[in-house]
């Protein structure tokens, strides 16, 4: 009875021993849950605006000296998070105010093309947006300034008061940049720099006299015959190389501005 009572005893602790310890279970639920969790995150972060993602991968790209691409191979191959959650080391806020400053100089553009269209002097201005902001490129020199003269024409009236109208409602700098062709100039002026300034001048005196914009967002300079358009002597290049040029300024810092090429190209297709 005794060795019976014993054995049954053993085989009482055996089983004890053997039962099996089921608090693993409770971690691997809170790793499900986490698992969970992970791929519902990543299901949502990787629904994006194709457009802007492909603005703003191609502005990067540009930004660090490559070329924007359609599938990749630039720095933001692979990238799925959206610029909202890349706050932390700055690349959303630089991004993000580069492509808000390009749509901005965009619709600057829009409205002073539709300024000009009411008289139909859309294609006596060239626009240009870069780095440095939107510039206003009038065309033709005949059209704005007679040979080595400063003076400016009806048609040019016309157009800056156009103009004129959109730039005063804006509040950037503004820089009238005065340009001449490559040939000595005559009386009554000594040099290039002479006649490219006093064009300058005579712009900016226009949109602050007539337009009422405010003399301290403007800045004349003259840039003499130093930076061309065109090289060669045809009555075409000494045209194009004869010119003013409005730049409105963009106010974003260095780092914003220099993405702006790459944000254009890339809205325009090249």
């Amino acid at each position: 009875m005794s060795i019976a009572r014993r054995a049954r005893g053993r085989g009482h602790e055996d089983d004890g021993h053997d039962e099996p310890d089921e608090r693993w279970a409770v971690s691997y639920a809170d790793m499900v849950t986490v698992l969970m969790c992970l791929f519902i995150v990543l299901y949502a972060v990787s629904v994006v605006d194709e457009t802007k993602y492909e603005q703003l991968k191609n502005g990067l790209a540009a930004a660090f000296g490559q070329s924007p691409t359609e599938g990749g191979g630039d720095l933001t191959e692979g990238l799925v998070i959206p610029p909202e959650l890349l706050a932390e080391d700055g690349v959303r806020d630089v991004a993000v105010r580069a492509a808000e400053e390009v749509d901005g100089m965009q619709r600057l553009r829009e409205q002073l093309i539709d300024a000009l269209a009411t008289q139909g002097l859309q294609d006596t201005v060239d626009f240009v947006i870069d780095e440095r902001g939107l510039k206003i490129g009038l065309v033709g020199a005949e059209t704005f300034f007679a040979d080595n003269r400063a003076d400016l024409s009806d048609k040019a009236d016309t157009v800056l008061d156009l103009v004129g109208d959109v730039l005063s409602a804006a509040g950037n700098p503004i820089s009238i940049e005065g340009h001449a062709d490559h040939r000595a100039a005559a009386a009554p002026y000594d040099s290039n720099w002479e006649l490219s300034s006093s064009r300058a001048t005579k712009v900016a005196r226009f949109l602050v006299e007539h337009e009422g914009i405010a003399g301290s967002r403007v800045q004349a300079v003259g840039f003499s015959d130093q930076r061309p358009l065109v090289e060669g002597d045809s009555a075409d290049a000494l045209a194009a190389n004869r010119r003013v040029d409005i730049v409105v300024e963009s106010t974003e810092q260095e780092q914003v501005r220099g993405l702006i090429p790459g944000l254009v190209s890339a809205s325009s297709g090249g």
